[in-house]
């Protein structure tokens, strides 16, 4: 969303201005936000944060071992902590539709073999 020459760049300021629902993440997510970011847009989407709709979600230390399991599982694709933690979130509360620009998120399933359904792809 912060970069205009995003091949999506339309759709996902499209997407998240008319969306009102509430938005769920994970702290891990921000962190690769920030990461990828320049640190002075990293700082604007920290503030965003706050204002928005967002619920940020700490995965408990006793889920780590089913992350690092997601991330074997899937270690023939590029999975990290922040895809792994999405994956985890959505079996954990059952909400199976993402919104994210990373294409991998077709290949990777919950443990009843249901698809995650990427809002942008």
């Amino acid at each position: 969303m912060a970069n205009a020459r995003e091949r999506r760049h339309a759709e996902a300021v499209r997407f998240f201005s008319g969306f009102d629902g509430a938005l769920i993440t994970t702290v891990a997510v921000v962190t690769e936000v920030c990461a990828l970011l320049p640190r002075h847009r990293a700082t604007v989407f920290l503030r965003s944060v706050e204002r928005s709709n967002f619920t940020l979600v700490h995965v408990p230390e006793q889920e780590l071992p089913a992350l690092a399991a997601l991330m074997d599982k899937y270690s023939d694709r590029p999975m990290d902590f922040a895809d792994a933690s999405l994956v985890w979130l959505a079996e954990a509360s059952g909400i199976t539709e993402i919104a994210t620009m990373d294409s991998g998120f077709h290949i990777y399933h919950l443990r009843r073999g249901k698809a995650l359904r990427n809002r942008f792809i």
